[in-house]
């Protein structure tokens, strides 16, 4: 009976030790999983930077084409030419 709780008092107390252990082996892996993702950009960040420029360059447009034509069919057409122009 001693014996046995002998072998089993390390293995009781090193229980902490082993998940700090995989804790510190496993976070070189986290931190660099958390470098790559701050150093790319997701599909959705680039379509949202993407419509973010679009909706800059359409304010622009509109705001020159409203100095420049009265009629509203007109100033449209104005707006889309510029988009065109543009390369949107």
């Amino acid at each position: 009976m001693t014996k046995l709780l002998l072998m089993l008092t390390p293995i009781a107390l090193l229980g902490g030790c082993l998940s700090t252990i995989g804790t510190v082996v496993t976070a070189p892996v986290k931190v660099a999983a958390k470098a790559a993702d701050w150093a790319t950009i997701s599909q959705d960040e680039a379509d949202r930077n993407r419509g973010r420029v679009i909706r800059k360059a359409e304010q622009k447009a509109r705001k020159q084409c409203r100095r420049e034509v009265d009629r509203d069919y007109e100033r449209d057409q104005c707006v889309r030419a510029r988009m065109r122009d543009h390369g949107f």
